[in-house]
């Protein structure tokens, strides 16, 4: 039987964070994780380059059934926190849209650090482990069994992610874990996950795969404007991964394919000033031919401007900027980036992240009912809630 101070499952960002933050207090920490590698998801992330973290960071960033749960921890360790760290390793970075930070050369820079803090810390790492039981003991410590032994500990932090990418080895073990011990978990779904199309949609706009337009996409909660991407499954980009984390099935989506342009103005003042171009010629310089063909009728594409009336220049202008559409659903776990919902935050503290009724349970990360838009801010919830952690774990 080994025993530690503190145990943490999971060694991604948020596990990791909490590691390095109660070693530096003297405690004696293990992270144990399945997989045969630390921190997969931060390889991976952001194209290989790690979006990890972004230079303007909110509450309103984040999804969760309690939206104030995330503000503590956001606040006691902030962006700048996490870049002073950089700093100290000098990890060159820059800033792209929106805010959002990436490594110059790569992802690996941040597990690096993480790892290298770890080990000056004291903090051991152990890999390949499966863990087959938690039960708490009488004398309030946690007793587990995995595939390396029996482990005591009388801190127990959950760190194991939601269900996002489960090639990357994403498991349900945090949800269980939470059930096990009667706290609550919110229905879990992908979020920040390309969608797909009813099969006629399907049909019209596969021939555009690989097409790229910035655009503003609307449901009945939010708006973002962005970058849409069309596949040969459906929809992606920027622009669909945001509205996917609020869309709900059988909802349509409203997008305005020139989202900086007043398109019904800007034809009418043209008409004025005698323009006898085709609408297709004069639209192909906002638009590619093969978009304005798949959203407008041939004999819109073929009439001219001249001879447009202004219910029919309407028309054209809501097709393209008003453009309806249903979305079949969703691509689910096997692409998508975050995991909604998870343990309830009203059981957890804000503050140290331990569990309201299981004293010395703590959860941290992707694992809680919270979730970042697309940009660093899941990341930066990972900082945040694994170093809160670390103070008290």
């Amino acid at each position: 039987m080994k025993i530690e101070d503190v145990i943490i499952i999971g060694a991604g960002a948020s596990g990791l964070m909490c590691a390095i933050e109660a070693a530096k207090r003297g405690r004696k920490v293990r992270v144990l994780d399945h997989a045969n590698k630390a921190g997969k998801k931060i390889l991976m992330s952001g194209g290989g380059r790690c979006n990890f973290t972004n230079y303007s960071v909110e509450a309103d960033n984040y999804i969760s059934h309690n939206p104030h749960f995330c503000k503590s921890a956001l606040k006691r360790f902030n962006q700048w926190d996490f870049l002073a760290l950089i700093a100290q390793y000098q990890i060159p970075y820059h800033e792209r849209l929106h805010g959002q930070l990436f490594c110059n050369d790569s992802a690996k820079d941040i597990l690096d650090m993480l790892l290298n803090e770890c080990h000056r810390y004291g903090a051991e790492i152990q890999l390949n482990c499966s863990i087959t039981q938690v039960k708490k003991l009488d004398s309030g410590q946690f007793q587990l069994e995995t595939s390396q032994g029996a482990f005591q500990t009388s801190s127990l932090v959950i760190a194991t992610g939601g269900l996002s990418i489960p090639k990357m080895g994403a498991t349900a073990f945090g949800y269980q874990l939470a059930e096990q011990f009667a706290i609550k978990v919110w229905p879990t779904r992908a979020g920040l996950v390309p969608l797909t199309l009813q099969p006629d949609d399907k049909e019209r706009f596969t021939p555009l795969t690989g097409i790229a337009v910035p655009c503003q996409i609307t449901n009945q909660s939010r708006s973002f404007t962005e970058n849409l991407l069309f596949t040969h499954r459906g929809l992606s980009g920027p622009a669909i991964l945001q509205i996917s984390s609020y869309w709900q099935p059988g909802e349509a989506l409203i997008i305005n394919l020139l989202p900086d342009l007043d398109l019904l103005e800007t034809l009418k003042q043209k008409r004025q000033q005698g323009h006898k171009a085709k609408i297709q010629t004069l639209l192909a310089d906002y638009l590619p031919k093969r978009l304005l063909q798949a959203l407008l009728s041939e004999a819109q594409l073929n009439m001219t401007l001249a001879d447009c009336s202004d219910k029919q220049l309407l028309s054209i202008s809501d097709n393209l900027q008003s453009w309806t559409i249903k979305p079949n659903g969703s691509e689910g776990y096997r692409t998508a980036e975050v995991t909604l919902g998870g343990v309830d935050c009203d059981a957890v503290s804000s503050k140290t992240m331990e569990s309201l009724q299981v004293s010395g349970l703590y959860f941290v990360g992707e694992v809680l009912d919270v979730s970042g838009w697309l940009g660093g801010y899941n990341f930066q919830w990972a900082w945040a809630s694994g170093w809160s952690a670390g103070q008290y774990a």
